[in-house]
This record gives structure tokens, C-alpha cells and sequence, in this order.
């Protein structure tokens, strides 16, 4: 239900008020409040009403009733409601020329159907006196009250912006004798700034942002050239901070590289939108969003085309006629920018196109084109910007909607700069940034005065990973709901929808993007203070920084890029440099993020581990390795990870949804040797760029216990975050441990072959996602694995997939195995084949307790080699009974009365190298009766 903004004001009127119509948005305060004109019709005439609405407390206020009807375009309100001004735009019935003010450059003569004049009328005095600042403009002309943090009731401050011209502020000095009316005494005003092209005003933090020519100093090469020294002006974005006490101070300077700055390019087209607070005409359409804890982005669209066309297809712009469409986003507590290119837009719609900026969540940006697309932007301070979204408009924003504009934020309004403190708070403790944010950002539709509110609900969301094809919108959906939202439920619905197309090629990567993102989730949370600083060198995502993404959506295709910055700290005024030094504000903040993300360290890279786990596994003897050693401690039903206090739980149950029993028989298992080879790279690597004190924010250096602290907390997150999202397969193939009756093998021999081959699939993709980052797998799961592919696959491919090491034959799954398998010619051949493929000593543990001819057999021939090399003999086997058949084939190997027994001849050779303990002659008698047999 979409709620429209003049209605609603409608019934907040009194009953005994004239007909209301013409409603129309003049302009927001720093408090929330929004300044609406109206027209009220009566029987005897017409006139213009300005009133104040309160968001807070739903109330109307007349501010002021006009004598006639005015078009006034813009209006502001001081801070104790006693001064208003307001801008009206009157057409020229007698071509009136601008009027040059003394303190203003002159401009030139110009000719337009209307001119802007500005007014400031005292709310409190009997006679409502009304004061002509005698400004008449051809250009936009607009004017805004600063507020203070602390009322002064001697004096209010406003600034005038006359467009190309000057900005201008004034000083109101009221008589404070008559304390209930206090009438203005004197207005003074001085110019802050002489020309410029555009401006924009930040009523939370109190800033002016204007655009103008600075002259770049010269060369030594260009000094005598004076066709250089004339192109030596570059365009640059300046802010001027406003103090209560104190003057106001330049804090930014940021040269531009936009095209058609010039006065004379300018189109002299305005757009009378109040919301922000901005001069500006159609040839530079720029705005800047802010937020408290320290971002600033500077958002900039336009239309382009590549190729300028012949003069005949411009005179002739139709509907077949296209052209690029594009913004960007410049970052600067991330010194990069982010540009979106969207070609083939037709000129009669990309003219009307009018996108929306808005900061959502504290941690991303909608850039939001009605009917046309919404876009994510990551902007966080916590990471850098990768992990962006492209969808289609939200299905709750109507179709109808031309240009929606953000309301202010009634937390920031409220408490203004103050609230920062708290967010600085939440992001030392590392909480998920996203959680104490509000979802909804409360729009306005400027010609219609409609409420809308601009959200991406989850669902949403979900439907958009359900239909798209990039891999990267994907991505950033799952970087979304784990590192900013921490909705593990979402992505166990998201892995579902991929497990629908299990055969997908990328499904390993979105596998490695859960593990890597959730880890990163598990460790910040609860995080120490001192630790942070390490938090910038872990991984955070699998996309990399500074990538350019081709997507396609719908029938557009979009082209998102990233360009790094370089020396953004330059143009910024830094905090010694202040009027008041290391005073607390958005600048300040700014500094800081520059400063912490300034030393260019890069994330650690978990394919490092890979690399260096290629040459250990190879020659990986479990008994090397030591349970104390790593972070992985199996006591009875749990496993106890160091610093889990931390985690908000010391010890984590093993029973913990997965198909199998978290146990493995082996003395030290390969989870247990990945563990120890990443805690030790991992510990390295912060302490080689985590402790240096350059890298460090305000705090000094991490000290190396700090680094193991992290390292530790980092692998034991990485096990829980491998533990979750095996889990979530196994749900995601319909095999859900809370259901099932059984675990382990008798769970994998009940499932369906639908469910095991899919479950098959997934847990393979799993295993590849696992081992390229070099991330521990639940202790259990490999011999899992292994009894699922020998039932799921053809036994010629299990034994494939067992030679190239993707199934690890433990000794509890290869008993199993070869106790499915049945004794017949064929499948003894097979067993043989599997025995080959063991390690020596897991092989002859499970050659002994095989009961056939064959194990007899290389059994012997094991034990006889042994001897006849010299080798000392193993202790002999105990009581063995020999299992004689009496059959006529078994008599070969006895004496006879015209021949001498092989075996006879054979234990002598044997006696003569050995003693006769060492000799196990139950054995060798045992297996040469046997082998008389016809059993292969």
C-alpha cells in the first residue's frame, strides 16, 4: 500500500480549512521535519500556505499564509522556527536582466522566460516582515539555515547559492531585548565562495560541497607558455565544514575529470527537486551521500554515446536511437571508484531516467533506476568493495514511480554525529554490521509526493539467485547473507536452489565463497578490541579486488568495473591540520578509514596452503604428526577449540546434524595435518604484516600473542564453517540426520539411488571446493565419502577415482568394502586390486583378516621373502589351526616314495637363513597345501 504524502498532510489539517490542492515539497530540515507548500482556496480568494511536518510526531504546522498565491520552489527554516526563508521563480513579463549584486562578480546578460528571487520573513513578529534580499537570478538560486549543535539565540546563519555566481552567507542579528518576538536587527553577508558549478548541501554533517576552477600551479617546463598557464584550471570538488563557534574550514579538495564544465556548456535547464539540497543544471547531474561513520561517496550518471553519430541521426532522435547509460560511484574511504555501464538505452527513455542514491544498511548503496534495474553496491567500512548485486526493480516499488529521493534517516536526525560512537562500537566487537541497521529506506516520489519505502526484502533476493546466470550477482547474494546479514538459513535455501543443478560447474566456487565468508562471519564475532586491526588481513570473499564484471540481465548488458585511487589522503585535510585538531567528525573518520586502509596489505590467500599441502600430503605419515599440536582435540563427544570462549561457546557437540559420526581411528588424521600447516602459514603471515606499526590504527602494533590468538580462532572457524556447510548439503540432497534412523555406512545403504547419487555429487563438489583452499573436512567424512562412491559409481570407476586419490581407502571403510564384495573368481581379482592401491601397513592389516587362499598366500610369500632377505622377521603369529583339505591336489606338495616334496626342499633353504622361531611353518604349510587349489 503505497501512502501518499499530500493526502496524508490532508487529514492532519483542521476541520474548519479551506480546499487544499497544489501540494508541493519545498525542502528538509537537519531535525526530519519536511517543509511542504500548499494553495488554499477560499470564496473570496487564493493563497500560498508554507507549513512544517514533523515525521516524529505526525503534526502539521503552519509556518506562514502568504497573502496571494506565490510559485515558491524552495524553502528552510531556522532552528527555533523563527526566521524562514524561501525562493519563489516568477516569469519575466518584462524581460527583466539580472541584477548584479555588489558583492558578487558580474555575469552576463541574460535573456530567460523566468528569474528566481529570495526572501526571508520573520515567523514571530506581529507584521510578519518580510526582508527582500534583493537577489534576482536568471540561475538557480537556493537558500538553507545552518543549524548548530547548541541554540544561539542572538544570531542565525544562512547561505545563499546563486548558480556560476557565488555562494553567500548571512548573518541575522535579532534584538534580544524584546525576548518573546525578538525581531532581526541587522543582516550582514560575506562571500565564501566566488564561481562555481555545482553545490551541494549536507544538512546532517553540515557541509557544502560545490564544484568550482582551481588553478593548478604551474610547471617549470609550462611557466613561460601561456596557452598552458590558460588551461592550467582544473575542476574540483571542495567541502566546507561549518562549525557552531568557529569559522567555517575547507576540509576537501578532490580534482575532477568531467567533461562539460564550462559555463558556457551549461544546458540552463534546472530541475527544482529540493531533495538533496543542490544548484545544479542538466549538464552535471552529481550528488554526494554521506554517512556518520566516515563514508563519502560522490555519485555521478550521465549519458554518452561511443561513436558521436552523423548530425541527421542526432536531429532525428527517435526511439531508435540509443545510448549508453552510466554512473559512478566514487568511494573515498576506499580511494576507488566503481563505474556501471548499461548500452543500448533509447534516447525518449534514458532523457527521463532519474536514478536514486541511497546509503542501505550501513553497509551497501542502492543505486536504484525506476523500471529499469536496482543495484547493490558494497561500500562498507569493514572490507573492501566486491561483492556488488544486479537485480530487477523490487516487486513492492510500483511501476508508476519517476524519480524517488531518500527522506532523512530519523536515527541520524535524532542524534546527528552523535550515533557514531555507538556504530565505531559495533564495528570493534566485530558484530555483523548489517544487524542493527533498519531494512527499509523511506522514499519519496518527487512529482507525485507518493511514500515509498526502498527495500530488497530476502525473498526477494532468493528469487533473484533462483533465475540468475552471473556468477558474480550470485556471489555477492551469498556474501550478503553471510557476512552482512548472517542468515544461515538463507543460504541453506540458496544451496538447495543450486543442488537443483548439481552438475553445474561453478557450484564449487559458490561452496568456497560459504566456507571463506562464514569463517569470516564466525571470527569477527565477539572479536577482542586488540585484535581488529588483523581482521583486514583474513580473507573475506573469493572475488577479487579491482575486477571487471561483463553481466547480463534481462536484455541488458551491463559492464561494472573498478579504478583503484591513489593518494586520496592528499586531498583531505588532515586531523592536525583542523582549526580544532583531532576534533570528532566525518572528516576525521574519513582520515581514519584512509589511514587503515592505506598500507595496501593484501588479504591472505588460503590457496597458499593449497599449494604447500600438494608437497606435504604426498608424504604425510600420520604418527608424525601430534594431537597437541592443533587447535583439534577429540574428548569424548566433543571437540574443544581453543578461544571458544570467544566464539560463545567452549565446547561444540559433535552430534551436530551431520550423516556420519564425527571419529576417525587413525592416530592423527589429515584434518588435523591441514589444521596444523594453515595455523602455522596463517600465524606467519600475521605476524610478517599484522604487527608492524605502520599498518596499525591508533592502536600500535598486535603483539605475536594477539597473532596466535587470531590464527587459532581463524582455523577453528574455518572447521565449523567446512562442518555447516556439509550439513547444509546433506539437507539440501534430502538427507537430513534428524530424520534418518541411521548413520554413517547403514544410512548411505538405505538411501534411494536418486538421493545417493545427488547427495554423491554435491559432497564430491564439496571435497574439490575443500581442498583448492586448503579447508579441514569433518573427521568422518572421508570415509564417508569413499563407501558413497563405491555405491553410488561402477566399481572400474570407484577404483579410478581411488588411484587419483579422491577417495582415501581408511581401514573401516575398506573392511566394509571388502566384506561386500563376495569371494568368487572375479571379485577376488577386484579385492586384490583395492589391496594394491593401500599403503603397506593398512594393507597387511586388512590381508590378515582375510580368510582366503589368497591372503594365505601373499601372506607366506611375505614371510618367506622376509627371511630369505635377511630382514629380522616379524614375532610369529599365535596358535593358528590348519585348515587341511583332503583333496587329492593338496598330496603334490608331500613326499612320496620315487619323489622328493618341494616343500621339504624349500624349508631347508629357509632354515639355512634363519632359526627355526623364526619361522612360521603353520603358515607356509597352510598356504602351499593351499595353493594346490583351484580358487582364482
Amino acid at each position: 500500500m503505497i501512502e501518499n504524502l499530500a493526502a496524508k498532510l490532508c487529514l492532519l489539517l483542521s476541520e474548519n480549512a479551506n480546499t487544499a490542492e497544489q501540494w508541493k515539497l519545498l525542502g528538509q530540515e537537519r531535525d526530519g521535519s519536511i517543509l511542504i507548500g500548499w494553495v488554499e482556496e477560499s470564496e473570496k480568494n487564493s493563497h500560498t500556505v508554507i507549513g512544517r511536518y514533523g515525521q516524529i510526531n505526525n503534526k502539521l504546522q503552519v509556518l506562514h499564509r502568504f497573502s496571494d498565491v506565490l510559485n515558491i520552489v524552495q524553502a528552510t527554516v531556522n532552528q527555533s522556527h523563527t526566521l524562514m526563508g524561501y525562493v519563489t521563480k516568477q516569469k519575466n513579463h518584462l524581460q527583466t536582466s539580472d541584477v548584479a549584486s555588489p558583492h558578487c562578480s558580474d555575469h552576463q546578460h541574460e535573456f530567460h522566460n523566468e528569474f528566481y528571487r529570495v526572501f526571508v520573513v520573520e515567523l514571530t513578529t506581529d507584521d510578519t516582515k518580510v526582508h527582500d534580499l534583493e537577489i534576482e537570478r536568471f540561475k538557480q538560486v537556493r537558500i538553507q539555515f545552518l543549524y548548530k549543535e547548541k541554540e544561539q539565540q542572538g544570531v542565525d546563519k544562512f547561505l545563499v547559492l546563486i548558480h556560476h555566481e557565488c555562494i553567500q552567507i548571512f548573518t541575522a542579528q535579532f534584538d534580544t531585548s524584546d525576548s518573546d518576538l525578538r525581531p532581526v536587527k541587522e543582516l550582514k553577508s560575506e562571500i565564501l565562495v566566488k564561481t562555481f558549478i555545482w553545490a551541494q548541501w549536507d544538512m546532517i554533517n553540515q557541509v557544502l560541497y560545490h564544484i568550482h576552477h582551481r588553478r593548478i600551479p604551474a610547471s617549470v617546463v609550462t611557466e613561460g607558455n601561456d596557452e598552458n598557464n590558460s588551461k592550467s584550471s582544473k575542476p574540483t570538488l571542495s567541502g566546507l565544514q561549518f562549525h557552531d563557534e568557529l569559522p567555517h574550514e575547507t576540509v576537501l579538495n578532490i580534482p575532477l575529470n568531467l567533461p562539460l564544465l564550462s559555463p558556457s556548456s551549461s544546458c540552463g535547464t534546472y530541475e527544482d527537486d529540493v531533495i538533496p539540497l543542490r544548484v545544479h543544471d542538466c549538464s552535471l547531474d552529481l550528488i554526494v551521500v554521506s554517512d556518520t561513520k566516515g563514508m563519502v561517496c560522490v555519485c555521478h550518471y550521465y549519458l554518452y554515446r561511443p561513436v558521436q553519430p552523423p548530425q541527421h541521426v542526432l536531429n532525428s532522435l527517435n526511439e531508435s536511437n540509443t545510448v549508453h547509460f552510466a554512473y559512478s560511484v566514487t568511494l573515498l574511504h576506499h580511494s576507488c571508484v566503481i563505474h556501471c555501464v548499461i548500452p543500448g538505452i533509447s534516447w525518449s527513455r534514458a532523457k527521463l531516467m532519474r536514478p536514486t542514491f541511497a546509503i542501505y544498511e550501513n553497509h551497501h548503496m542502492i543505486v536504484f533506476v525506476p523500471g529499469l534495474f536496482a543495484h547493490l553496491l558494497e561500500i562498507g567500512v569493514n572490507h573492501e568493495p566486491c561483492c556488488h548485486i544486479l537485480c530487477g526493480p523490487p516487486p513492492s516499488i510500483p511501476s508508476r514511480v519517476s524519480y524517488l529521493v531518500p527522506l532523512l534517516d530519523l536515527d541520524n536526525a535524532n542524534k546527528g554525529t552523535r550515533r557514531n560512537s555507538h556504530h565505531n562500537l559495533d564495528s570493534k566487537n566485530g558484530s555483523s554490521d548489517g544487524n542493527n541497521s533498519s531494512t527499509n529506506i523511506l522514499t519519496i516520489d518527487l512529482p507525485t509526493l507518493d511514500l515509498v519505502q526502498l527495500t530488497i526484502p530476502s525473498d526477494f533476493l532468493i528469487e533473484v539467485f533462483r533465475k540468475e546466470t552471473s556468477v558474480e550477482v550470485r556471489l555477492g547474494i551469498l556474501h550478503y547473507f553471510l557476512c552482512h546479514k548472517n542468515d544461515m538459513e538463507i543460504i541453506a535455501e540458496l544451496m538447495s536452489i543450486i543442488a537443483e543443478k548439481p552438475r553445474t560447474l561453478d557450484i564449487p566456487r559458490f561452496m568456497q565463497e560459504i566456507l571463506i565468508g562464514n569463517s569470516y562471519a564466525l571470527v569477527q564475532k565477539n572479536l577482542l578490541a586488540d585484535t581488529v586491526p588483523l581482521l583486514s588481513l583474513l580473507p573475506v570473499t573469493t572475488i577479487g579486488d579491482y575486477m571487471t564484471f561483463d553481466i547480463k540481465m534481462n536484455d541488458l548488458d551491463i559492464t561494472l568495473s573498478h579504478e583503484k585511487l591513489w593518494n586520496t589522503s592528499v586531498m583531505l585535510l588532515s586531523p592536525q591540520q583542523r582549526l580544532v585538531p583531532y576534533r570528532s567528525d566525518l572528516w576525521t573518520r574519513l582520515w581514519d578509514q584512509l589511514s587503515k586502509n592505506g598500507s595496501d596489505k593484501l588479504r591472505f590467500k588460503p590457496s597458499q596452503i593449497a599449494e604447500k599441502l600438494l608437497v606435504s600430503l604426498a608424504c604425510y605419515q600420520p604418527e608424525a604428526l601430534s594431537r597437541c599440536s592443533t587447535p583439534m582435540s577429540p574428548s569424548g563427544g566433543f571437540v574443544t577449540l581453543p578461544l571458544g570462549d570467544f566464539m560463545g561457546n567452549r565446547n561444540i557437540k559433535l552430534d551436530s546434524g551431520l550423516p556420519f559420526n564425527e571419529t576417525e581411528s587413525c592416530t592423527a588424521s589429515k584434518q588435523e595435518h591441514i589444521v596444523s600447516v594453515s595455523l602455522r602459514e596463517l600465524s606467519m603471515y600475521l605476524l610478517k604484516n599484522g604487527t608492524h606499526t605502520s599498518t596499525m590504527h591508533t592502536r600500535g602494533s598486535c603483539t605475536p600473542l594477539h597473532v596466535h590468538a587470531m590464527a587459532t580462532r581463524y582455523v577453528a572457524a574455518q572447521l565449523e564453517a567446512s562442518r555447516i556447510l556439509c550439513q547444509i548439503l546433506c539437507r539440501a540432497a534430502g538427507v537430513d540426520p534428524r530424520i534418518e534412523q541411521e548413520r554413517g555406512f547403514s544410512l548411505i545403504d538405505q538411501l534411494d539411488e536418486a538421493r545417493r547419487w545427488l547427495l554423491f555429487m554435491l559432497l564430491q563438489r564439496y571435497r574439490y571446493a575443500i581442498e583448492s583452499i586448503a579447508y579441514p573436512a569433518p573427521q568422518g567424512f572421508a570415509s564417508f565419502f569413499t563407501y558413497l562412491g563405491y555405491r553410488t559409481l561402477k566399481y572400474s570407476m570407484f577404483l579410478q577415482y581411488v588411484e587419483r586419490s579422491v577417495f582415501e581407502l581408511q581401514v573401516d571403510v575398506t573392511k566394509i568394502i571388502l566384506a561386500d564384495i563376495s569371494d568368487t573368481k572375479e571379485n577376488v581379482v577386484q579385492k586384490l586390486k583395492l589391496l594394491s592401491l593401500l599403503p603397506r601397513s593398512r594393507a597387511k592389516r586388512l590381508l590378515n583378516q582375510w580368510l582366503h587362499p589368497v591372503s594365505l598366500m601373499l601372506r607366506a610369500r611375505e614371510h618367506a621373502a622376509n627371511i630369505l632377505c635377511g630382514e629380522v622377521s616379524q614375532s610369529r603369529s599365535g596358535s593358528r589351526t590348519l585348515q587341511h583339505r583332503n583333496h587329492h591336489n593338496s598330496l603334490a606338495a608331500f613326499p612320496s616314495a620315487d619323489r622328493l616334496s618341494p616343500l621339504d626342499t624349500f624349508l631347508d633353504l629357509l632354515t639355512a637363513k634363519a632359526s627355526l622361531t623364526e619361522l612360521d611353518f603353520g603358515l607356509l604349510i597352510e598356504a602351499t597345501v593351499t595353493s594346490t587349489e583351484d580358487f582364482l
